[in-house]
């Protein structure tokens, strides 16, 4: 089979260990990508570097060596690795948002995150809040004002229209961009770029195509493709795929330490068990059995993924 324009990612961000629900949305991503031939490109979302340490990102790739999901560009890939680190990438969000600034969207928001949850503002189920727009309007002499309590974060305004698209796993999505995104913050006020600039620019410089991400990142893609129509850039094609969660209905979380690759690996002498175990869990095995994550590139059937968040146990099953 002769290599395809498939151009994957995996675009983790490194706040701590990962767990098996990051392994399981790695594992999907490189059996989308590598089942039609494509390539993976390894991208270090570290936006945050106080939060998302060297040292986390290095052991992060170790994790997915180990793993067997080996990736064919990108962060620890010669002499442009650095380039794929998104802490390195500073120069390059600034072009993008000082074009956002040319088209007169962008504007100071001076709101407080206390500010914005006490606010009488739709929380989403995901605890997200629409922003109501309150410093969408103000004078300069309020916004002189202003920037003598604090500095601003950057947020672009949306139009109250509807973004459509077709993921590649849950069908046709609609959102009105005003309704259920709000005006959204493209520059923190530390002056970190936000995520849904980063990723947006990221992925078209780098040619990425085809993202698998978690569905909890589905309200996120008309965001982007707000950007990407702004900005000028071809989209990639979405799929999102559920979630793992705990016993109790969350979703597993680094902070809490759930199922994380420490625990695992002390339980576990290679990644067969593991890999076979997240393969039954995405329906493409008929039971749990050791296997290689290469193993499973050729009996890989993205239809056979379930479409409801997967309830994993305290402890995965010996096997």
């Amino acid at each position: 089979m002769t290599e395809s324009n498939i151009r994957g990612r995996f675009a983790p961000t490194p706040s701590g260990r990962i767990h098996l629900g990051n392994i399981f949305c790695s594992l999907l991503a490189w059996l989308h990508a590598k089942s039609a031939n494509g390539r993976i490109v390894l991208r270090i979302e570290d936006l945050d570097s106080v939060r998302c340490p060297r040292r986390n990102a290095d052991l992060l790739a170790h994790d997915l060596e180990w793993l067997g999901l080996y990736w064919d560009e990108g962060a620890y890939c010669g002499t442009d690795s650095d380039e794929f680190f998104q802490s390195r990438r500073s120069a390059i969000y600034e072009k993008y948002f000082h074009k956002l600034e040319q088209l007169q969207l962008v504007y100071p928001c001076f709101c407080s995150r206390a500010e914005l949850h006490a606010a009488e503002a739709p929380h989403l189920s995901d605890g997200r809040v629409i922003y109501g727009g309150t410093c969408r309007n103000l004078t300069a002499q309020q916004r002189q004002e202003k920037l003598q309590q604090r500095a601003p974060a950057c947020r672009i305004r949306v139009p109250d229209s509807s973004i459509s698209f077709c993921d590649g796993h849950y069908g046709t999505c609609s959102y009105n961009l005003l309704h259920d995104s709000g005006d959204f913050i493209i520059r923190r006020s530390d002056g970190v770029y936000a995520y849904q600039l980063a990723v947006t620019v990221d992925d078209a410089l780098m040619g990425i195509n085809q993202v698998v991400r978690g569905c909890d990142l589905l309200s996120s893609t008309p965001v982007q493709l707000y950007l990407y129509q702004l900005l000028e850039l071809n989209p990639p094609a979405f799929f999102h795929i559920p979630l793992l969660t705990a016993p109790d209905g969350r979703r597993l979380a680094k902070r809490d330490k759930d199922l994380d690759l420490d625990s695992l690996r002390k339980e576990y002498d290679s990644p067969e068990p593991i890999i076979g175990y997240l393969a039954f869990l995405a329906g493409q095995l008929d039971k749990p059995e050791p296997l290689a994550a290469a193993d499973l590139i050729k009996i890989f059937d993205a239809e056979k993924i379930p479409h409801t968040d997967i309830v994993v146990p305290a402890q995965l099953p010996k096997l």
